[in-house]
């Protein structure tokens, strides 16, 4: 059974970091470039960062480049999302997301809240 099961969300006041965490299995993880998306109240989801299969490359949109880190760790079958100096307007349900040629994998989602 697939699974990605995302954690280390929560309520973080701005300029705060936070280290989510993406748990696979159930699949070939390390065939599968890794992403993190997330979906704001009333807007479409969107992608935030791509990290290819062997880790050697990366994608960030504008809104977090600088500030955000993607990483992966083959062996423990996790891929994280570094957020540091969190701004209000990152405030979303942040989802992990596996993709090959042929499939594509959803995690349920973790909240992250940036307020003070």
């Amino acid at each position: 059974q697939v699974q990605l099961v995302e954690s280390g969300g929560g309520l973080v006041q701005p300029g705060g970091s936070l280290r989510l965490s993406c748990a696979a299995s159930g699949f070939s993880f390390s065939n599968y470039a890794m992403r993190w998306y997330r979906q704001a109240p009333g807007k479409e989801r969107e992608l935030v960062a791509t990290i290819t299969t062997a880790g050697s490359s990366t994608y960030y949109a504008d809104s977090v480049k600088g500030r955000f880190t993607i990483s992966r760790d083959n062996a423990k079958i996790t891929v994280y999302l570094q957020m540091n100096s969190l701004k209000p307007e990152d405030t979303a349900v942040y989802y992990c997301n596996a993709a090959d040629l042929l499939r594509v994998y959803w995690g349920q989602g973790t909240q992250v809240t940036v307020s003070s």
